[in-house]
């Protein structure tokens, strides 16, 4: 995806269709003025929530300590020229310094001993002084309440401790206008110590080993409360000795390294012996001693493993690395052949980074693996952070594993990779629930997408008519439940955002969403939500109504699907299928695979148009015909399909969606050939296998029919132009009547500028001919292969470019299958470059692919050029290279109404994300996501923002560390 600089894959996911149940919303009336006369006392308790550059939000109670209050006003006076600029649940004015609040008509009565709240967001300069004047109804709050301060001083930031540990808690805490009541200290959201009287401790203990954010919050008589700044700790197994990767590979006879490193830093110089503690004695390890100091704690020193060049038979060894007082380390080394390409050599080096624990690749739940989006957590692109992650990234852990199990004949790892993904993206019947309760002749409520986002909550249409879903009632045949066997998108691996399981708040990893609003959404302005719905977070309606509009919302759960990784499974499961049988351990993989084909069955909902409505010169959502049968299938692969429905099991709903536009680099026809032809990928419904068959076909005219004269493959068409059923420009271009559109999907940044959806979609046709020797395939391949390499250069000592983004003119012919035109008005141009570590990956296994059946040679050179100079961009956690973030500058950025940039809430909506950062008109990025202040490299961003130079990172993204693994693998597949 391309977000302002920075080429990576977007996975945006539009609006769903929501059908909704009754849950009155009660109306918010104008406040008024009047004030009825009463004995006034009060106290305020005035709290500054959260502060920014030039911001802040507070929230205001006022207690009534006298005679019940109809009708009240609270005024106070502003020191340091603070401004009210937006308010809720009261009326705010202010004039000069002087601010007056009066109340909504719904809450204009304070009973004795009640109280009231108002909150606001304002601006200030240096200083933000708490005012102290309060006054309700012109008499003055004498007994104001300032909130109480504390400072958390154990544990300290960075400190680190052994597990099962034992935290020291300890706190400061003072009130000028009164006193503590209490110290409570946290783990994120965890409770773990109450402490009423100074000075403030507690302990947690038997603490696991993890990476932890402590803070405590001290409340004062009168309830008002603030939080300390967290400390970051970590807790580890104990005294440790580190060494990475823990698995090597070695030539015989040639060398290996791997790496050693204190965890915790010593109180005196520590001696690590390194030794052989088994196997052959035909790998040796020098040095024999590593000195480790106070100083130099952390800083990994190599130990070099040399195999003997004997000839003999090839052997393994484990190494150790122990001292006095810490728990030791061992590594595992393996001889290969001599023989064995380097290619080969460079997968297993690869694969035992990324799988190595101290890499920081995945999360462990129990005995299963979920990968993260990245190592590193302060990262936006498609996800929002480094440790979400998507359902691409557990197709390319398929992958990763499935060419493990093609090199060493263990398929132990792909089985558990497949275990992985079920139990943690894939829903499972209590994530949704009400399935039972779905339609087919009514699959969902119409709701328009928009260009803008301020267009949005857009409004259910249910007088729109919407087709019939043919493949419900077959695949619930078929497979004998309701549930829809799909990944989710999108996945908060770690819990950062709070959400929780279905709203519980603890839950990790939890099912979430972000983009939900048409074509002009980028990451920098979504809304980060949930996708099961309680509404514990948020507004009153939780998140609905930021999104669709309507009189009444019910509490629901919705996952969406991104099909380019469910068939990237389907394809995965292919590969693996073939290599297993090849080796006699079919057996072993065929639960696998069989699941595979059931995920090729469900993946048909992206075949669909969005409401089932007919294919083809679709103008108009009140007179764009309702499919029947399969009328509403375009074969495609569209950009997602999606699912929900209530979360009440007594509620009888659920609804279920297509999408009428699909990108070319979505398209995946070795996964179509695969369900069409493999006896052991076959559907078990009715008409799956004859769908993909046909989808097959269908997608290949549409690779042709996208072609530009240079080679590259142009965006892709909509059955649904903008989302609406608007009418396109006239002249546009057709394809089976849908219509031509340069960038479907989303517009900004433009969907098809990145060259990656080249490589990816590509790669997937190169695979096929490869396979099948496909005459359709090569057609495209001949003239693409050439375009690209035109614009390839590959120098020495690891220097590469590939392109980056690509401008597009002119359309392509309407499509005509009998004599498909020339496009020869359809263009593209290389506007510039990267060095791209994964879509060079992705690009080279294109290469080979077409080399390895087509014979070209220069396309093999290429490839392998590619997977050389990658070589030389090595880590000790994988192959990356360093990139400047430009686009950082928007994580401040606020909601402007000329641009349409920043993330837009409608006016007057307020809410909350769960650790408390508002939701409202004044929301940024960042303010939606304040823990990023809290990350360790934050501060190169804050520079950036401040006035500094763009920042630079060098990411280790999952899927890129494994597709390079994987291209390495297939080369010693195609070439040996």
């Amino acid at each position: 995806m391309r977000i302002r600089g920075r080429a990576r894959p977007l996975l945006r996911r539009p609006l769903p269709g929501l059908t909704v149940v009754a849950l009155i919303v009660a109306s918010v009336l104008p406040a008024t003025s009047g004030v009825a006369q009463a004995a006034v006392a009060c106290t305020v308790n005035y709290q500054v929530s959260s502060e920014w550059n030039n911001g802040f939000g507070a929230n205001v109670t006022i207690r009534n300590e006298g005679d019940a209050v109809t009708g009240w006003n609270l005024t106070w006076n502003f020191t340091d020229g603070q401004k009210v600029t937006q308010g809720w649940n009261g009326t705010f004015s202010q004039s000069g310094t002087k601010v007056t609040v009066t109340p909504p008509d719904w809450a204009r009565t304070i009973p004795v001993g009640g109280t009231a709240s108002v909150g606001f967001n304002g601006s200030k300069g240096a200083t933000n002084t708490a005012p102290t004047d309060f006054a309700l109804n012109g008499v003055p709050c004498t007994g104001a309440n300032k909130a109480p301060t504390v400072s958390l001083t154990s544990p300290a930031s960075g400190a680190t401790y052994t597990a099962p540990g034992t935290i020291p808690l300890a706190a400061t805490a003072a009130d000028s206008d009164g006193t503590i009541a209490k110290v409570e200290f946290y783990a994120g959201d965890q409770l773990l110590a109450t402490d009423t009287a100074s000075p403030f401790a507690g302990s947690w203990s038997g603490v696991p080993v993890g990476d932890y954010s402590i803070s405590a919050r001290a409340y004062d008589n009168r309830g008002a409360a603030t939080s300390s700044t967290p400390a970051a700790v970590k807790v580890l197994s104990g005294p440790a000795i580190i060494a990475s990767p823990s698995a090597v590979s070695v030539k015989q006879g040639a060398t290996g390294t791997f790496g050693v490193s204190l965890a915790i830093q010593p109180t005196s110089s520590v001696a690590v012996t390194i030794a052989r503690a088994s196997g052959t004695a035909d790998l040796t390890a020098s040095p024999t001693t590593l000195t480790f100091t106070t100083s130099n704690w952390n800083t990994k020193q190599n130990v070099t493993v040399t195999s003997a060049a004997n000839g003999g038979d090839l052997g393994t060894a484990t190494f150790s690395a122990s001292a006095t007082g810490q728990t030791a380390a061992s590594v595992v080394v393996k001889e290969i052949s001599s023989s064995t390409s380097d290619f080969n050599q460079a997968f297993l080096d690869q694969y035992n980074k990324i799988k190595d624990p101290a890499s920081g690749y995945f999360r462990k739940f129990g005995d299963l693996l979920v990968p993260y989006h990245s190592i590193e957590t302060l990262m936006v692109e498609a996800p929002d952070h480094g440790h979400q992650t998507t359902s691409e990234a557990f197709s390319y852990y398929l992958w990763l594993e499935a060419s493990y199990g093609r090199i060493a004949g263990d398929w132990a790892p792909f089985k558990s990779a497949w275990a992985s993904m079920e139990k943690f993206i894939i829903p499972a019947t209590a994530d949704q629930p009400t399935n039972d309760k779905y339609d087919p002749s009514k699959p969902a409520t119409y709701a328009p997408e928009h260009s803008r986002m301020d267009q949005y909550p857009s409004v259910l249409d249910a007088n729109v008519k919407v087709g019939a879903d043919p493949i419900a009632n077959e695949l619930k045949s078929a497979y004998g439940t309701s549930d829809v066997y799909g990944m989710h998108w999108l996945i908060d691996v770690d819990n950062t955002l709070g959400f929780g399981r279905c709203g519980d708040g603890t839950t990790a990893p939890a099912y979430i969403n972000t983009y939900q609003r048409g074509s002009s959404e980028s990451v920098w302005e979504t809304i980060p939500q949930p996708s099961c719905d309680t509404f514990k977070h948020g507004g009153p309606n939780g998140y609905l109504d930021l999104f669709t509009k309507d009189a009444s919302y019910a509490k629901q759960w919705k996952y969406t699907n991104a099909p380019d990784a469910d068939a990237r499974a389907v394809q995965v499961a292919l590969l693996a299928q073939q290599w297993a049988t090849a080796q006699g351990k079919a057996g072993d993989i065929a639960s696998e695979v069989k699941k595979a084909a059931k995920m090729g069955d469900y993946l048909r909902y992206a075949m669909f148009d969005k409401y089932f409505k007919k294919i083809g010169g679709c103008v108009g959502a009140s007179s764009c015909a309702a499919g029947t049968g399969k009328d509403s299938d375009h074969y495609l692969m569209s950009w997602y399909y999606a699912w929900g429905g209530a979360t009440d099991t007594s509620a009888g709903w659920a609804w279920r969606i297509g999408d009428g536009a699909s990108h070319q680099g979505y398209q995946n026809p070795l996964a179509a050939y695969a369900l069409a032809n493999t006896a052991a990928l076959k559907p078990l419904s009715a008409t799956g296998q004859a769908d993909w068959a046909k989808s097959l076909d269908r997608q290949l005219e549409m690779l042709q029919w996208l072609q530009s004269a240079d080679g590259a493959i142009a965006g892709g068409v909509t059955n649904s132009w903008e989302g609406n059923y608007g009418t396109p420009p006239s002249g546009t271009p057709t394809f089976y009547g849908m219509y031509y559109d340069a960038h479907p999907v989303w517009r900004d940044p433009p969907s098809n500028r990145w060259f990656g959806f080249q490589a990816w979609g590509i790669e997937r046709t190169a695979s096929l001919y490869q396979m099948t020797g496909d005459a359709r395939a090569k057609k495209i391949l001949d003239k693409w292969v050439p375009w690209a390499i035109a614009n390839t250069t590959i120098g020495t000592n690891g220097n590469f470019q590939i392109p980056s983004d690509i401008e597009w003119t002119g359309a392509p012919d309407t499509w005509n299958p009998t004599t498909p035109g020339s496009n020869a008005n359809l263009r593209a141009r290389v506007l510039n470059f990267s060095t791209d570590v994964g879509v060079a990956a992705s690009y080279a296994k294109t290469l080979l692919n077409y080399a390895a059946k087509s014979g070209n040679a220069q396309a093999k050179t290429v490839g392998e050029g590619l997977l050389t100079a990658l070589l030389a961009h090595q880590d000790d956690k994988g192959i990356a290279v360093p990139e400047t973030r430009s686009d950082y500058n928007r994580f401040d950025d606020k909601y402007n109404a000329t641009t349409g940039e920043g993330p837009y809430v409608p006016p007057g909506w307020t809410g909350k994300m769960p650790n408390g950062d508002a939701i409202d008109q004044n929301s940024s990025f960042l303010s939606l996501r304040s823990k990023f202040r809290t990350d360790p490299e934050w501060p190169k961003v804050q520079a950036y923002l401040d006035g500094g130079a763009a920042p630079t990172f060098t990411y280790h993204r999952f899927w890129a560390q494994a597709e390079i693994a994987t291209a390495f693998s297939l080369h010693t597949e195609l070439f040996g």
